[in-house]
């Protein structure tokens, strides 16, 4: 199984009922699909960048989740045959190592030694020729 987040745009004219049932659809699409569901965030209201659908808001919904890789195109097609959901975007997520979790190194600047005042009044004079 691989871990998968996905987002959708779901018409803002929906009521709240109507996004709770839409809710427990996608998850019975994966749960059908033999899925696993990680984490769920609660839809939140945006202004679109361009009307989709004639639409100029969009409740954002989140999710993540588990699925083998042969059934992520019966669960997109199952997501497609939604009307009430404007897009989607599913991407694989990429599991961090441990190494990749680690803190960065903290780069080391080498400073030059500190130039005495002497030593710039004599180049002065040579440049000078005094």
């Amino acid at each position: 199984m691989k871990s998968y987040q996905s987002t959708y745009l779901i018409s803002s004219l929906l009521s709240q009922e109507d996004v709770k049932s839409l809710e427990k659809r996608i998850k019975s699409f994966i749960i059908k699909e033999e899925g696993s569901i990680n984490q769920v965030n609660f839809p939140v209201k945006k202004w679109l960048a361009y009307p989709i659908k004639k639409e100029k808001e969009a409740l954002i919904f989140d999710l993540t989740f588990n699925l083998k890789p042969e059934r992520l195109e019966n669960l997109e097609k199952k997501i497609k045959s939604e009307k009430q959901i404007l897009r989607y975007l599913i991407l694989k997520k990429k599991l961090l190592k441990k190494k990749e979790l680690k803190t960065p190194r903290r780069l080391k600047i080498k400073t030059k030694p500190k130039v005495e005042l002497k030593e710039i009044e004599k180049k002065l004079e040579e440049i000078l020729g005094e």
